[in-house]
């Protein structure tokens, strides 16, 4: 249980989102379970993989056991046939921590998706909505002619965008896209230049291990994730492949090997490798944030410690 540690009652309304982030099988679930206990309140989730209801293997979504009875918000809350963006989940994660903040001093948010993170930290752009015929034909595009053809798409519309981009992934290069062919502009001339100011204190910890130790984490997920039928989960969802959600790392391989277009021993090395190269991504992502605080997941007291210290100074300058 929690005790505020010297904090006067008359400003004991402050309100902290404690964030968790890093790369996918870093160790982000265990940790955010552990402060949810320790600090009683509930998790909000910011991986927009987990959404998903159908997707549950292929995304390591946690089990009931897993979550040890912590309210989870924003996990199987989607189908995969419906669209969901950085700025609908800004809009849902708010709605759930002003209910959040009204029993509780403290949430916390985990998760590996950057851009989902930064819309509830910053606030996210104005995006116009874009036709799902607009949305398919970019999706079919990708599909026939690859990731190269997206790259040089988007640095033909938008070079601006081009540079800041992650442009090893196709999900944001896709969403770049759709909109400079509804709107006819480019992606960046919609981008917002100013952070939007929350009612709320920002606590970032990050979460990182050597990257062998990593990589070696990552390909037993794999590993456990095939033997846990991930086979058959993208099979039930082939049918489903040209949606959104399902353009992601442990699908996408699989669909290629259903086609016929790489065997199952290639399949598997692709699946591990392009893990690998998701994490790296992640990794580089949110090292560009020098408001994140990083430690190896064993560090669990000087986390404690580090967010006690934290909010206690947040506190004082009230």
């Amino acid at each position: 249980m929690y005790v505020f540690r010297g904090f006067k009652r008359k400003i004991v309304q402050q309100k902290f989102l404690i964030s968790v982030v890093g790369a996918t099988a870093v160790g982000k679930t265990e940790i955010a379970i552990r402060l949810a206990k320790y600090f009683q309140t509930e998790v909000v989730s910011a991986d927009s993989r987990q959404f998903f209801k159908e997707l549950s293997i292929g995304t390591a979504k946690p089990t009931l056991a897993e979550m040890q009875g912590v309210p989870h918000h924003l996990v199987d809350n989607l189908s995969i046939t419906q669209n969901y963006s950085a700025t609908d989940f800004e809009r849902d994660a708010l709605a759930i921590l002003e209910k959040l903040f009204a029993n509780k001093d403290i949430a916390i948010l985990v998760g590996g998706s950057g851009l989902y993170c930064k819309a509830l930290w910053e606030g996210f752009d104005d995006i116009p909505d874009v036709p799902e015929t607009i949305r398919k034909q970019v999706i079919e595009m990708y599909q026939e002619k690859g990731l190269s053809f997206l790259q040089s798409e988007l640095q033909k519309w938008d070079e601006v965008y081009f540079r800041q981009v992650d442009i090893q992934n196709p999900q944001r290069l896709m969403r770049a896209l759709e909109v400079c062919y509804a709107t006819g502009k480019p992606f960046s001339s919609f981008r917002r230049a100013k952070k939007t100011q929350r009612n709320f204190q920002n606590i970032k910890i990050g979460l990182e291990r050597p990257r062998q130790e990593l990589y070696e984490r990552i390909n037993q997920r794999m590993d456990l994730m095939l033997s846990q039928g991930l086979l058959q989960e993208a099979q039930s969802l082939y049918s489903y492949k040209m949606h959104n959600a399902l353009q992601t790392v442990g699908y996408r391989e699989i669909f290629r090997y259903l086609e016929g277009k790489q065997d199952w021993e290639n399949t598997i090395r692709l699946l591990k490798q392009n893990s690998r190269h998701y994490a790296k991504r992640q990794i580089t992502w949110f090292k560009k944030d020098t408001e994140i605080t990083w430690f190896h997941p064993s560090q669990w007291i000087e986390i404690l410690q580090f967010i006690e210290q934290r909010i206690e100074q947040l506190r004082s300058l009230q």
